[in-house]
Protein backbone atom coordinates (compact mmCIF):
# COMPACT_ATOMS: atom_id res chain seq x y z
CA UNK A 1 0.00 0.00 0.00
CA UNK A 2 2.86 2.61 0.72
CA UNK A 3 4.57 1.74 -2.12
CA UNK A 4 0.78 2.18 -4.16
CA UNK A 5 0.59 5.86 -2.07
CA UNK A 6 4.20 6.58 -3.47
CA UNK A 7 4.18 5.78 -6.80
CA UNK A 8 0.87 8.27 -6.77
CA UNK A 9 2.29 11.10 -4.74
CA UNK A 10 4.81 11.03 -7.59
CA UNK A 11 2.51 11.05 -10.54
CA UNK A 12 0.55 13.70 -8.97
CA UNK A 13 3.96 15.42 -8.38
CA UNK A 14 4.87 15.13 -11.87
CA UNK A 15 2.04 16.09 -13.74
CA UNK A 16 1.80 19.56 -11.58
CA UNK A 17 5.23 20.79 -12.17
CA UNK A 18 4.30 19.88 -15.97
CA UNK A 19 0.84 21.83 -15.02
CA UNK A 20 2.96 24.69 -13.87
CA UNK A 21 5.63 24.84 -16.41
CA UNK A 22 2.89 24.73 -18.91
CA UNK A 23 1.47 28.00 -17.47
CA UNK A 24 4.46 29.74 -17.24
CA UNK A 25 5.14 29.04 -21.09
CA UNK A 26 1.52 30.44 -21.81
CA UNK A 27 1.73 33.46 -20.31
CA UNK A 28 4.79 34.34 -22.34
CA UNK A 29 2.79 32.92 -25.30
CA UNK A 30 -0.35 34.72 -24.25
CA UNK A 31 1.25 38.27 -23.51
CA UNK A 32 -0.31 41.07 -25.64
CA UNK A 33 1.08 44.11 -27.19
CA UNK A 34 -0.74 47.00 -28.54
CA UNK A 35 0.53 49.88 -30.58
CA UNK A 36 -1.05 52.81 -31.50
CA UNK A 37 -0.20 54.68 -34.50
CA UNK A 38 -0.71 58.10 -35.42
CA UNK A 39 -1.11 57.18 -38.85
CA UNK A 40 -0.92 54.22 -40.84
CA UNK A 41 1.77 52.88 -43.14
CA UNK A 42 1.09 55.32 -45.80
CA UNK A 43 3.17 57.75 -43.50
CA UNK A 44 6.91 56.99 -43.58
CA UNK A 45 6.69 57.93 -39.79
CA UNK A 46 4.46 55.13 -39.11
CA UNK A 47 5.37 52.83 -41.36
CA UNK A 48 9.14 52.71 -39.83
CA UNK A 49 7.19 51.94 -36.38
CA UNK A 50 5.04 49.47 -38.00
CA UNK A 51 7.40 47.22 -39.48
CA UNK A 52 9.47 47.49 -36.48
CA UNK A 53 6.42 46.14 -34.20
CA UNK A 54 5.92 43.39 -36.69
CA UNK A 55 9.43 42.19 -36.84
CA UNK A 56 9.88 42.22 -32.45
CA UNK A 57 6.57 40.66 -32.05
CA UNK A 58 7.35 37.32 -34.43
CA UNK A 59 11.03 37.49 -32.81
CA UNK A 60 9.59 37.62 -29.20
CA UNK A 61 6.50 35.34 -30.16
CA UNK A 62 3.79 37.69 -28.90
CA UNK A 63 1.08 38.69 -29.87
CA UNK A 64 0.42 42.16 -31.31
CA UNK A 65 -2.57 44.44 -32.04
CA UNK A 66 -1.95 47.93 -33.92
CA UNK A 67 -4.14 51.21 -34.00
CA UNK A 68 -4.07 52.98 -37.05
CA UNK A 69 -4.97 56.70 -37.09
CA UNK A 70 -5.24 57.82 -33.88
CA UNK A 71 -5.37 61.33 -33.77
CA UNK A 72 -3.33 63.31 -30.37
CA UNK A 73 -6.57 63.51 -28.53
CA UNK A 74 -8.88 61.69 -25.88
CA UNK A 75 -8.82 59.15 -28.98
CA UNK A 76 -5.65 57.72 -28.02
CA UNK A 77 -6.80 57.11 -24.41
CA UNK A 78 -10.04 55.78 -25.81
CA UNK A 79 -7.66 53.11 -27.71
CA UNK A 80 -5.60 52.02 -24.99
CA UNK A 81 -8.54 51.27 -22.85
CA UNK A 82 -9.91 48.92 -25.87
CA UNK A 83 -7.03 47.52 -26.23
CA UNK A 84 -6.51 46.13 -22.75
CA UNK A 85 -10.60 45.61 -21.95
CA UNK A 86 -11.07 44.37 -25.03
CA UNK A 87 -8.17 42.69 -26.33
CA UNK A 88 -6.29 41.99 -23.25
CA UNK A 89 -3.25 43.90 -23.88
CA UNK A 90 -0.42 44.15 -21.14
CA UNK A 91 1.86 46.39 -23.23
CA UNK A 92 0.49 49.45 -24.64
CA UNK A 93 3.16 51.67 -26.75
CA UNK A 94 2.02 54.57 -28.60
CA UNK A 95 4.39 56.73 -31.36
CA UNK A 96 3.57 60.03 -31.74
CA UNK A 97 4.65 62.98 -29.12
CA UNK A 98 0.90 64.34 -29.02
CA UNK A 99 0.17 61.15 -27.44
CA UNK A 100 1.73 61.47 -24.50
CA UNK A 101 -0.68 63.43 -21.77
CA UNK A 102 -3.75 60.71 -23.06
CA UNK A 103 -1.31 57.78 -22.62
CA UNK A 104 -0.47 58.56 -19.21
CA UNK A 105 -4.08 59.11 -18.01
CA UNK A 106 -4.83 55.52 -19.32
CA UNK A 107 -1.79 54.50 -17.21
CA UNK A 108 -3.35 55.91 -14.23
CA UNK A 109 -6.36 53.73 -14.51
CA UNK A 110 -4.06 50.76 -15.68
CA UNK A 111 -1.43 50.11 -13.22
CA UNK A 112 -0.96 46.64 -13.58
CA UNK A 113 -0.11 47.58 -17.87
CA UNK A 114 2.50 48.69 -18.74
CA UNK A 115 2.50 52.11 -21.19
CA UNK A 116 5.60 52.97 -23.13
CA UNK A 117 5.72 56.22 -25.45
CA UNK A 118 8.18 57.44 -27.83
CA UNK A 119 9.24 61.19 -28.51
CA UNK A 120 8.02 61.83 -24.98
CA UNK A 121 9.37 63.97 -22.38
CA UNK A 122 7.53 63.33 -18.77
CA UNK A 123 8.16 59.93 -17.80
CA UNK A 124 11.41 61.02 -16.18
CA UNK A 125 9.49 63.41 -13.80
CA UNK A 126 6.29 61.38 -13.21
CA UNK A 127 7.37 59.76 -10.81
CA UNK A 128 4.33 58.32 -9.26
CA UNK A 129 3.79 56.62 -12.85
CA UNK A 130 6.01 53.87 -12.70
CA UNK A 131 4.09 51.85 -15.52
CA UNK A 132 4.98 54.75 -18.63
CA UNK A 133 7.93 54.98 -19.65
CA UNK A 134 9.35 57.36 -22.66
CA UNK A 135 11.84 55.93 -25.23
CA UNK A 136 14.20 57.54 -28.07
CA UNK A 137 17.15 56.89 -29.62
CA UNK A 138 20.24 59.22 -30.64
CA UNK A 139 18.93 60.02 -34.43
CA UNK A 140 21.00 62.93 -34.37
CA UNK A 141 23.76 60.72 -35.13
CA UNK A 142 21.81 59.23 -38.32
CA UNK A 143 21.07 63.15 -39.38
CA UNK A 144 24.03 63.76 -39.38
CA UNK A 145 25.37 60.95 -41.25
CA UNK A 146 22.81 61.74 -43.70
CA UNK A 147 24.19 65.59 -43.81
CA UNK A 148 28.07 64.09 -44.57
CA UNK A 149 25.94 62.10 -47.75
CA UNK A 150 24.67 65.73 -48.85
CA UNK A 151 28.07 67.41 -48.29
CA UNK A 152 29.66 64.95 -50.35
CA UNK A 153 26.55 65.52 -52.75
CA UNK A 154 27.48 69.29 -52.48
CA UNK A 155 30.85 69.22 -53.25
CA UNK A 156 31.03 67.11 -56.13
CA UNK A 157 28.35 69.95 -57.51
CA UNK A 158 31.13 72.55 -56.58
CA UNK A 159 33.76 70.62 -58.34
CA UNK A 160 32.32 69.41 -61.13
CA UNK A 161 31.33 73.13 -61.46
CA UNK A 162 27.46 73.00 -61.24
CA UNK A 163 27.15 75.22 -58.13
CA UNK A 164 29.53 77.84 -56.60
CA UNK A 165 30.54 77.29 -53.15
CA UNK A 166 28.56 80.42 -52.54
CA UNK A 167 25.29 78.67 -53.99
CA UNK A 168 25.38 75.75 -51.86
CA UNK A 169 22.31 75.97 -50.12
CA UNK A 170 20.45 73.46 -48.68
CA UNK A 171 16.69 72.87 -48.29
CA UNK A 172 14.42 71.86 -45.10
CA UNK A 173 10.76 70.86 -44.79
CA UNK A 174 10.57 70.55 -41.01
CA UNK A 175 6.49 69.97 -39.59
CA UNK A 176 6.69 72.36 -35.76
CA UNK A 177 9.33 74.48 -34.49
CA UNK A 178 10.92 72.04 -31.53
CA UNK A 179 13.00 70.99 -29.95
CA UNK A 180 13.27 67.43 -32.10
CA UNK A 181 13.15 69.01 -35.62
CA UNK A 182 15.21 71.29 -34.25
CA UNK A 183 17.98 69.06 -33.39
CA UNK A 184 17.42 67.00 -36.64
CA UNK A 185 17.63 70.00 -39.19
CA UNK A 186 20.88 71.09 -37.31
CA UNK A 187 22.52 67.87 -36.96
CA UNK A 188 21.81 67.06 -41.20
CA UNK A 189 23.18 70.91 -41.70
CA UNK A 190 26.44 70.21 -39.34
CA UNK A 191 26.93 67.07 -41.14
CA UNK A 192 26.67 68.49 -44.64
CA UNK A 193 28.83 71.71 -42.80
CA UNK A 194 31.82 69.28 -41.72
CA UNK A 195 32.40 68.59 -45.81
CA UNK A 196 31.23 71.97 -47.03
CA UNK A 197 31.96 74.70 -44.45
CA UNK A 198 30.39 77.40 -46.85
CA UNK A 199 27.18 75.47 -46.62
CA UNK A 200 23.56 77.43 -45.56
CA UNK A 201 20.54 76.04 -45.05
CA UNK A 202 16.71 77.33 -45.32
CA UNK A 203 14.10 75.64 -43.37
CA UNK A 204 10.18 75.52 -44.35
CA UNK A 205 7.76 74.40 -41.77
CA UNK A 206 4.17 73.18 -42.64
CA UNK A 207 2.36 73.00 -39.30
CA UNK A 208 1.55 69.40 -39.88
CA UNK A 209 3.48 66.00 -39.52
CA UNK A 210 1.63 64.76 -42.48
CA UNK A 211 0.11 66.82 -45.43
CA UNK A 212 1.17 65.93 -48.51
CA UNK A 213 0.19 68.62 -50.47
CA UNK A 214 2.07 71.19 -48.09
CA UNK A 215 4.93 69.35 -48.11
CA UNK A 216 5.49 69.17 -51.54
CA UNK A 217 4.78 73.06 -52.26
CA UNK A 218 7.92 73.90 -49.11
CA UNK A 219 9.74 71.76 -51.04
CA UNK A 220 9.17 73.36 -54.53
CA UNK A 221 9.05 76.96 -52.46
CA UNK A 222 12.96 76.11 -51.29
CA UNK A 223 13.70 74.53 -54.59
CA UNK A 224 12.35 77.86 -56.15
CA UNK A 225 14.64 79.97 -53.51
CA UNK A 226 17.64 78.72 -54.83
CA UNK A 227 18.12 75.45 -52.58
CA UNK A 228 19.62 72.72 -54.63
CA UNK A 229 19.13 69.61 -52.09
CA UNK A 230 16.48 69.25 -50.08
CA UNK A 231 16.00 67.18 -46.41
CA UNK A 232 12.91 67.06 -44.44
CA UNK A 233 11.54 65.70 -40.79
CA UNK A 234 7.62 65.41 -42.04
CA UNK A 235 6.10 62.38 -42.99
CA UNK A 236 4.91 62.12 -46.68
CA UNK A 237 6.18 61.82 -49.88
CA UNK A 238 5.59 65.36 -50.98
CA UNK A 239 9.08 66.64 -50.37
CA UNK A 240 10.86 63.82 -52.22
CA UNK A 241 8.29 63.89 -55.45
CA UNK A 242 8.84 67.41 -55.45
CA UNK A 243 12.80 66.92 -55.95
CA UNK A 244 12.24 64.04 -58.33
CA UNK A 245 10.10 66.44 -60.84
CA UNK A 246 12.90 69.00 -60.41
CA UNK A 247 16.27 66.81 -60.48
CA UNK A 248 17.21 68.40 -57.10
CA UNK A 249 18.70 65.70 -54.81
CA UNK A 250 16.80 65.08 -51.77
CA UNK A 251 17.76 63.11 -48.58
CA UNK A 252 14.48 61.42 -47.32
CA UNK A 253 13.91 60.75 -43.23
CA UNK A 254 12.16 57.30 -41.96
CA UNK A 255 12.64 54.92 -44.83
CA UNK A 256 14.27 54.75 -48.49
CA UNK A 257 12.05 56.59 -51.24
CA UNK A 258 14.66 55.26 -53.97
CA UNK A 259 11.86 53.05 -55.40
CA UNK A 260 9.67 56.19 -56.13
CA UNK A 261 12.88 58.91 -56.78
CA UNK A 262 15.31 56.84 -58.18
CA UNK A 263 17.22 59.92 -59.46
CA UNK A 264 17.15 61.76 -56.88
CA UNK A 265 17.36 59.62 -53.56
CA UNK A 266 20.49 60.05 -51.99
CA UNK A 267 19.90 58.18 -47.94
CA UNK A 268 17.91 58.24 -45.20
CA UNK A 269 18.30 58.22 -41.78
CA UNK A 270 15.41 56.79 -39.04
CA UNK A 271 15.07 55.40 -35.55
CA UNK A 272 15.31 51.53 -35.57
CA UNK A 273 12.49 50.64 -32.99
CA UNK A 274 13.59 46.51 -33.03
CA UNK A 275 15.80 47.02 -30.34
CA UNK A 276 13.77 48.93 -28.29
CA UNK A 277 10.35 47.08 -28.93
CA UNK A 278 12.31 43.63 -28.19
CA UNK A 279 14.04 45.16 -25.40
CA UNK A 280 9.97 46.37 -23.50
CA UNK A 281 8.39 43.17 -24.65
CA UNK A 282 11.45 40.83 -23.22
CA UNK A 283 11.25 43.07 -19.85
CA UNK A 284 7.97 41.98 -18.80
CA UNK A 285 8.39 38.36 -20.16
CA UNK A 286 11.15 38.32 -17.54
CA UNK A 287 9.02 40.48 -15.17
CA UNK A 288 11.54 42.86 -15.41
CA UNK A 289 11.31 46.60 -14.83
CA UNK A 290 11.45 48.98 -18.25
CA UNK A 291 14.01 51.80 -17.88
CA UNK A 292 11.48 54.88 -17.35
CA UNK A 293 13.53 56.93 -19.70
CA UNK A 294 15.42 54.60 -22.59
CA UNK A 295 17.79 56.13 -25.29
CA UNK A 296 19.24 53.80 -28.06
CA UNK A 297 22.06 55.02 -30.64
CA UNK A 298 24.09 53.55 -32.99
CA UNK A 299 25.77 50.75 -31.18
CA UNK A 300 23.08 48.67 -30.03
CA UNK A 301 21.29 49.72 -33.91
CA UNK A 302 18.62 52.05 -33.21
CA UNK A 303 19.75 54.15 -35.14
CA UNK A 304 20.34 53.39 -38.95
CA UNK A 305 21.03 54.47 -42.80
CA UNK A 306 19.10 52.86 -45.52
CA UNK A 307 20.82 51.80 -48.74
CA UNK A 308 22.68 55.10 -50.67
CA UNK A 309 21.21 55.96 -54.11
CA UNK A 310 22.69 55.47 -56.99
CA UNK A 311 23.72 58.71 -57.47
CA UNK A 312 26.22 59.95 -54.56
CA UNK A 313 29.07 61.22 -54.62
CA UNK A 314 32.06 58.62 -55.12
CA UNK A 315 33.64 57.95 -52.00
CA UNK A 316 30.46 58.58 -49.87
CA UNK A 317 30.02 54.52 -48.25
CA UNK A 318 33.90 54.68 -47.22
CA UNK A 319 33.47 58.39 -45.70
CA UNK A 320 30.62 57.32 -44.01
CA UNK A 321 32.21 54.54 -42.25
CA UNK A 322 35.11 56.98 -41.05
CA UNK A 323 32.23 59.24 -39.43
CA UNK A 324 30.31 56.57 -38.38
CA UNK A 325 33.06 54.92 -36.03
CA UNK A 326 34.07 58.27 -34.95
CA UNK A 327 30.61 58.89 -33.91
CA UNK A 328 30.76 55.53 -32.28
CA UNK A 329 33.68 55.91 -30.12
CA UNK A 330 33.27 59.46 -28.92
CA UNK A 331 36.09 61.07 -31.32
CA UNK A 332 33.44 63.07 -33.31
CA UNK A 333 30.28 64.89 -31.22
CA UNK A 334 27.63 65.94 -33.88
CA UNK A 335 26.98 69.03 -31.46
CA UNK A 336 30.61 69.86 -30.79
CA UNK A 337 30.45 73.63 -30.34
CA UNK A 338 33.18 74.35 -32.05
CA UNK A 339 31.66 73.53 -34.97
CA UNK A 340 29.22 76.27 -34.68
CA UNK A 341 28.21 80.02 -33.74
CA UNK A 342 24.75 81.52 -32.31
CA UNK A 343 25.27 84.90 -33.56
CA UNK A 344 28.79 85.28 -34.17
CA UNK A 345 29.74 83.76 -30.89
CA UNK A 346 30.45 80.56 -29.68
CA UNK A 347 28.61 78.94 -26.99
CA UNK A 348 30.09 77.91 -23.59
CA UNK A 349 26.27 77.68 -21.66
CA UNK A 350 23.21 76.96 -22.55
CA UNK A 351 20.34 76.27 -20.34
CA UNK A 352 17.86 73.47 -21.66
CA UNK A 353 14.63 72.98 -21.22
CA UNK A 354 14.95 69.41 -19.79
CA UNK A 355 12.14 68.45 -17.18
CA UNK A 356 9.11 69.88 -19.02
CA UNK A 357 7.21 71.96 -17.90
CA UNK A 358 3.79 74.56 -18.61
CA UNK A 359 6.29 77.85 -18.41
CA UNK A 360 8.98 75.86 -20.67
CA UNK A 361 11.39 77.29 -17.78
CA UNK A 362 15.41 76.25 -19.07
CA UNK A 363 16.17 73.63 -16.03
CA UNK A 364 19.01 72.01 -16.94
CA UNK A 365 22.70 72.78 -17.68
CA UNK A 366 22.99 71.12 -21.17
CA UNK A 367 26.72 71.69 -22.65
CA UNK A 368 29.69 69.91 -20.62
CA UNK A 369 33.43 70.54 -22.04
CA UNK A 370 32.24 72.34 -24.83
CA UNK A 371 30.16 69.94 -26.26
CA UNK A 372 25.86 70.06 -25.98
CA UNK A 373 24.99 66.23 -24.86
CA UNK A 374 21.36 65.83 -26.33
CA UNK A 375 19.31 62.92 -24.66
CA UNK A 376 21.99 62.46 -22.10
CA UNK A 377 19.43 63.96 -19.55
CA UNK A 378 16.80 62.65 -21.08
CA UNK A 379 15.34 60.80 -24.16
CA UNK A 380 13.79 63.25 -26.29
CA UNK A 381 15.08 65.94 -27.92
CA UNK A 382 15.91 69.41 -25.99
CA UNK A 383 18.59 71.15 -28.68
CA UNK A 384 16.49 74.25 -29.29
CA UNK A 385 18.98 76.91 -30.24
CA UNK A 386 19.09 78.56 -33.84
CA UNK A 387 22.45 78.30 -35.02
CA UNK A 388 24.02 81.03 -37.50
CA UNK A 389 24.10 79.19 -41.08
CA UNK A 390 20.66 77.86 -40.95
CA UNK A 391 17.60 80.60 -41.41
CA UNK A 392 13.78 80.02 -40.43
CA UNK A 393 11.50 81.15 -43.29
CA UNK A 394 8.69 81.13 -40.96
CA UNK A 395 7.66 79.61 -37.65
CA UNK A 396 5.37 77.33 -36.28
CA UNK A 397 5.33 76.44 -32.72
CA UNK A 398 2.35 74.42 -31.71
CA UNK A 399 0.20 71.87 -33.03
Amino acid sequence: MKKILALLLAVVMVFGLAACAGNGAGKEEDLVVGFIFLHDEQSTYDKNFIDAAKAACESTGVKMVQKTQIPESEACYDAAKELIEVEGCDIIFADSFGHESFLMKAAKEYPDVEFCHATGTQAHTATDLKNFHNAFAHIYQGRYLAGVVAGLKLKEMIDSGKITAAQAKMGYVGAFTFAEVMSGYTSFYLGAKSIVPEVKMDVRFTGSWYDEQLEKQAAQSLIDGGCVLISQHADSMGAPTACENAKVPNVSYNGSTNAACPETFLVSSRINWVPYFEYMINQVKNDAEIAIDWAGDLKNGSVALTELGKNVAAGTAEKLATVEAGLKDGTINVFDTANFTVKGEKLTTYMADVNTDADFAKDTEAIENGIFYESKHRSGPYFDIEIDGITLLDRNYGE
